[in-house]
């Protein structure tokens, strides 16, 4: 019985080992490509975070059998990456976040319940089914895929429905990260300000580093931060879309999808490093392991884009995720601007 046990958690590990050694090589070539963008420019244009997304994207159009790959790829993508939030805890400045306080987390709230609104009346508009433009509501507002996931169940979505959903927010999200360092100069964003504008547009938290690390730290830490509390407003989404649609019957969403692990264990590193638990050596350590793991998780999220499923999507679907993030990006600026955090 034990060695039963045993052979089907080795059979596991093994499904596992293609998709998670493909992950790091291709986080590997990104990080040789950024050095050599150092080398030859003296600056990384394309940091590695990026690039990994890139690189990831395009061996997934050259694989052969991507389904040997798909266990692991998965798996570095959800687990590497929920570790590396936990441990970029530590690095967040407690004393930023306090400075922007409750008016800040108040107005995340309200923008992400007009996107909801918003993203959902645009996607009826477009003819697109309630389900449909449920996902690409939830999706766009909250956390990209993970919300999606969460809700499909909720609202008994069909596979191809969030299959479609799924490869719009994926790529969008890829090319929003790309563009949005752009913001800086043409809107004369502050770190803070732009920290603020890429954790409230950007999809999955991996897309908030790459998308914060070309303009600073602060802006790393208060991305992150703004981005985990977009996370948690899926909790009484969820909760909310489980009594519309008539699916709870007595029965609760898992705690599991309200309150993520990673979410906690974010705060409690951060709440660590407030009180003194953790050094400044120790969060310098930590945030390296980070960096490393997200890269890894950035390799697999760009082998996890199907862009020949994007292809044969519909074209609302397309116009309906486009048209909501334009107006989710509205929506975060008017809130940049009312807190007075635009400019330094």
């Amino acid at each position: 019985m034990e060695n039963s046990a045993n052979n089907r958690k080795n059979l596991g590990i093994r499904s596992l080992l293609p998709g998670v050694i493909l992950s790091a090589l291709v986080s590997g070539v990104a990080l040789v490509v950024e050095r050599l963008e150092l080398r030859l420019t003296g600056g990384a244009w394309i940091e590695a975070l990026v690039l990994a997304i890139l690189v990831g994207a395009l061996c997934r159009l050259l694989l052969r059998r991507p389904e040997v790959f798909d266990p692991g790829i998965a798996f570095s993508a959800k687990y590497f990456l929920e570790i590396a939030i936990v441990l970029l805890g530590a690095g967040v400045s407690a004393t930023a976040v306090a400075e922007m306080g409750f008016p800040l987390i108040g107005a995340i709230a309200i923008v992400v319940g007009v996107a909801l609104l918003a993203s959902y009346a645009i996607g009826r508009g477009l003819g697109l089914s309630r389900s449909v433009a449920l996902l690409v509501a939830c999706g766009n507002s909250i956390c990209g895929n993970s919300a999606i996931a969460a809700t499909a169940p909720v609202i008994r979505a069909d596979a191809e429905d969030v299959a479609s959903s799924i490869a719009f927010t994926a790529v969008l999200g890829m090319l929003t990260v790309l563009a949005l360092p752009v913001l800086v100069p043409l809107l004369g964003l502050s770190a803070t300000g732009y920290g603020v504008m890429a954790g409230m547009t950007v999809y999955a938290v991996p897309q908030v580093l790459a998308a914060t690390a070309p303009v600073s730290a602060l802006s790393i830490q208060i991305g992150t931060f703004v981005k985990l509390v977009r996370v948690l407003m899926l909790g009484p989404v969820i909760f909310l879309l489980s009594l519309a649609s008539g699916t709870a019957r007595g029965e609760r969403p898992a705690i599991h999808r309200l309150v993520p692990w990673f979410i906690l264990g974010f705060l409690a590193l951060l709440f660590a490093r407030s009180v003194g638990l953790v050094d400044a050596a120790l969060a310098g350590r930590m945030s390296d392991v980070a960096t490393a793991l997200t890269i890894l998780s950035m390799a697999a999220l760009g082998l996890g884009i199907d862009l020949r499923r994007v292809m044969r999507a519909g074209p609302r679907v397309t116009v309906a995720v486009v048209l909501s993030l334009g107006v989710l990006m509205a929506a975060s600026y008017v809130m940049v601007l009312l807190l007075d955090l635009a400019t330094a």
